[in-house]
């Protein structure tokens, strides 16, 4: 019986060696991508139509006009994918499509309450945020043929997202909103950069860790069976558990800090396979927290979910009042709801961005957001799978930690409004409104299809026994 081997061209003077196979998406998978997108449109547009019946009694026509550009916009992304990343993951448009259409749908519900219209609307500028975050990730999927690239511009990257970190502390353009100065003011628009810096900082996470991976997980002092690195190693660890910190008291922002903090600590944990620098990375986590419980800011969000219907806490500024009518608004939606256009969200403080799945929990009962917890699930569960079958450590660590994002944001907003956690003040990816998270979501989702695309594209040799 032959032993196993790597499949040869016959020795035939300079004959071509054969071509080695590649994994191809079938097409009909991409015209399973079309019609997911179309179905996405549908429920989107079925949204709209249902919060009109529901808050208005009658249908009207004109807001239909920019949400039905903003389908074209993604009927030609898919249109582009077709031709630019054929082997794109099929599910990752029709998700992100479907999750942004119901928050414009969630947060065009709270116009309505709150009788606005027009540029005022926050539901018109939520669309128009949405057209450019679209145009933007197709812009990525046109200039960045492969991801490799960027491992190239690691540190580059790096120096960007700290200076989009440090730009909201500058005293002419910094601006402080809701208690938290992680805001840039600039010609009339606010722009929050901390949200594209998580992208930055996850491409120089994953270009550091390839490179640094051999001296973090081969090297190490072993205590009670797990290896942790030594003190030399320690630096990159504790530059990003300061730069954390740093964010949470000088910006007051719980939830980019742990963003931040929990990115890294996962990445190293995949890139080294030690559980030893998840030990260290909770340690440094307890330590930070247990310091800034002595924070006001903190302090304050620790005691209104510890003790929300505590009077005092309740009355207080910056208390417990939104996550109570929050809590409340949702075990008034029960299992199934009370309709699109039929609940009262617009009670709940905030509603369109920090609890919007407050908002439609109230609307959509327990069954809508399991639904959309699913849609997310899945999402991020496809980009563990691109990242898992990357065939090079870049790749891999990107798409994880881009999943990664995700995952801990649905997690922490989750936590937060169901009172699992404290409040942090994170968005809800693809649907809060904000149009500097949409766009640093929907570039994360351009990233996903190109690496999607670029690991089911790869050569892989075909071995025989």
């Amino acid at each position: 019986m032959a032993s196993a081997g790597v499949t040869a061209a016959p020795a035939r003077g300079r004959e071509r060696a054969p071509k080695v196979p590649r994994i191809h998406v079938p097409r009909r998978l991409r015209d399973l991508e079309l019609a997911l997108v179309v179905l996405a449109s549908v429920i989107n547009g079925g949204a709209l139509y249902l919060v009109q019946l529901g808050a208005l009694g009658a249908f009207d026509q004109s807001f239909f006009l920019p949400a039905t550009g903003l389908a074209v916009l993604v009927l030609g992304m898919h249109v582009a994918l077709r031709w630019l990343a054929p082997d794109a993951d099929p599910f990752i448009l029709p998700i992100a499509t479907v999750l942004n259409g119901l928050g414009i749908a969630a947060i065009y519900r709270l116009d309505l309450a709150g009788g606005y219209s027009g540029w005022d609307s926050v539901a018109v500028r939520q669309i128009v945020w949405s057209g450019l975050a679209i145009v933007c990730a197709l812009a990525v999927i046109v200039l960045l043929k492969n991801h490799r690239v960027l491992q190239r511009y690691r540190y580059i990257a790096m120096f960007v997202g700290l200076i989009l970190l440090l730009l909201p502390m500058l005293p002419v353009i910094g601006q402080n909103i809701n208690g938290a100065r992680v805001w840039i003011h600039i010609g009339g628009f606010s722009f929050q950069p901390g949200e594209i810096a998580k992208i930055c900082l996850a491409v120089f996470f994953a270009g550091y860790l390839v490179t640094a991976r051999d001296s973090l997980s081969m090297v190490g002092v072993k205590v009670l069976g797990m290896r942790f690195p030594r003190v030399r190693d320690l630096g990159p660890i504790l530059l990003v558990w300061a730069a954390s910190m740093s964010v949470l008291v000088f910006q007051r922002d719980l939830g980019t800090s742990l963003l931040y903090f929990g990115l890294f600590i996962v990445m190293t944990y995949v890139s080294t396979g030690r559980i030893g620098w998840v030990v260290l990375g909770l340690v440094l986590f307890l330590g930070g927290a247990y310091g800034a419980s002595t924070l006001g800011y903190v302090g304050g969000r620790v005691d209104a979910w510890l003790k929300p219907f505590d009077p005092a806490v309740y009355d207080a500024q910056g208390g417990s009042y939104q996550l109570v009518t929050g809590l409340f608004g949702m075990a008034d939606g029960g299992l199934f709801g009370r309709g699109l256009g039929s609940g009262m969200p617009n009670l709940t403080p905030l509603a369109n961005s920090d609890f919007i799945l407050a908002s439609l929990g109230e609307e959509l009962g327990l069954t809508g957001v399991f639904a959309i917890l699913a849609l997310y699930l899945l999402l991020v569960s496809r980009g563990f799978r691109i990242g898992f079958a990357g065939q090079d450590d870049f790749g891999k660590l990107l798409g994880i930690g881009l999943s990664f994002v995700i995952a801990l944001q649905v997690f922490i907003v989750i936590g937060g409004v169901t009172r699992v956690i404290p409040l942090t003040g994170l968005t809800t990816p693809f649907m809060a409104a904000g149009g500097s998270s949409l766009l640093a979501n929907w570039i994360i989702a351009a990233l996903l299809l190109r690496l999607s695309d670029t690991v089911r594209n790869q050569p892989r040799l075909v071995v025989e026994s």
